[in-house]
Parts: C-alpha cells; sequence; structure tokens
C-alpha cells in the first residue's frame, strides 16, 4: 500500500476516534441527567398528589438543561451523519422522551406530541441531517410512560388517591387505541406495544378493585 494512502488513512481513522470521543463526552452528560430524571421523578409512588406539582416543577430544570447537551451533540456530529452516530445517545434521548411526556401528563393529563417533546429538547428543525427525535424513540418514551403510570395506577390507590387510576385509565386505553392504528414494522417497538396489554390489564384490575369498593366517584373499567 503506498505510504501517502497509509498516511490519510491513518488520518481518518484519528479523526473517527476524536469525534466518537467528544460525541460519548456530550452523551455521557446527557445519560447522567436523564438518569437523574428518572430518579427523580420516581418519587412519583411515594409523593401524595397534593406535592406532585412541587416534585415535577423541582425536575423541569433538569429537562430544560438538556437543551444545552442536544445542541452540543448537534454541533458536534457532521452533516448527514446522524444514522452513523445516534445509537451512542438513543438511550438517553428515549428516557429524556419519557420524562417529558410524564411531566406533561402528570401536569395536564394530556399527551405531550412528537414536536413538543423536541421543543422541550431543544432540538431544531435544522438539525435534521444531525440530530433529531425520531418517531420510533417518541414512541419508545411514550411506552416506557404507560409502564410506570400502571405501577403508579396501584400505588396511587395506596396514598388514598382513588380517582388517579381512573384517569390512568382512560389515558392509557386511548394511547393503547392510537398506537393499534400505527403501522409498526419496527420488532423490537411492536414487542414492546403488545406488552402494553398487560399494563392495560394490571390497571384495569386497580379500577375494577377501586370501584367494587365504592372508593373513587366515577369509575370506570
Amino acid at each position: 500500500m503506498d505510504p501517502q494512502d497509509l498516511n490519510s488513512i491513518n488520518a481518518l481513522l484519528d479523526a473517527d476516534v476524536e469525534l466518537r470521543e467528544k460525541i460519548k463526552e456530550q452523551v455521557i452528560e446527557f445519560d447522567r441527567k436523564a438518569r437523574t430524571m428518572v430518579g427523580m421523578l420516581n418519587r412519583i409512588h411515594s409523593t401524595p398528589s397534593s406535592e406532585v406539582g412541587a416534585l415535577l416543577d423541582s425536575v423541569r430544570p433538569v429537562l430544560n438543561s438538556c437543551q444545552a447537551t442536544t445542541s452540543a451533540l448537534a454541533s458536534i456530529v457532521p452533516a448527514n451523519q446522524f444514522w452513523r452516530w445516534k445509537d451512542m445517545w438513543t438511550n438517553s434521548l428515549r428516557a429524556a422522551v419519557f420524562s417529558a411526556v410524564l411531566i406533561e401528563y402528570l401536569s395536564n393529563g394530556s399527551l405531550l406530541s412528537l414536536s413538543g417533546v423536541s421543543d422541550q429538547l431543544g432540538i431544531r428543525e435544522e438539525w435534521k441531517d444531525r440530530f433529531i427525535l425520531s418517531v420510533e424513540d417518541y414512541l419508545h418514551g411514550i411506552i416506557t410512560m404507560v409502564n410506570e403510570l400502571s405501577r403508579l395506577a396501584v400505588n396511587a390507590v395506596t396514598l388514598g388517591d382513588f380517582e388517579a387510576p381512573i384517569r390512568i385509565s382512560l389515558f392509557v386505553k386511548d394511547l393503547f387505541a392510537g398506537f393499534s392504528m400505527l403501522n409498526l414494522k419496527n420488532d423490537i417497538l411492536r414487542r414492546r406495544y403488545d406488552s402494553l396489554k398487560y399494563d392495560i390489564k394490571k390497571i384495569e384490575e386497580v379500577v375494577y378493585d377501586v370501584s367494587l369498593r365504592k372508593l373513587a366517584s366515577h369509575a370506570k373499567v
């Protein structure tokens, strides 16, 4: 092999390693923030409903700080190389999506849209070839939220909030109906969607028990 070619190849390899390290540095920070949010949100299972608002207020600054990290990643990733590097931050991004949609549900009882989550994380349209929130990552975050809500339905009753499981049941069933209309071709996403049936069943059992004991005013299964 020509020595000049070897030098060129070595230069490309070195540049690739340097780029990977720069991305990794930001991903570590992104992961730290994501884990912090997930840990803080885990407290909803032991927090009375009257104090959940204050808990969410404490999480929002961490969520907002993710904008700096997504901006840093977008500035590092070369043009048209999103799909080459996205696996490095996928888990952190999905955890951030989960946090954003859970905060929205607990605050307003609604689902934060794909564009809404992108706005929360500071992801811009002009980054589409470097850093975006893909539909799959958004859906994974929603499914994780449903997993968490099925757990919350049980713990809310323990804390004396008998209306929460009913609200959760209606919300999750509406989400499931929406998922059923999607053409899910990703095998992992499809399996996770199928698992939602178990979450719905778990929530329905809680609602049924609350209804049977007449603990809530408008119990519906």
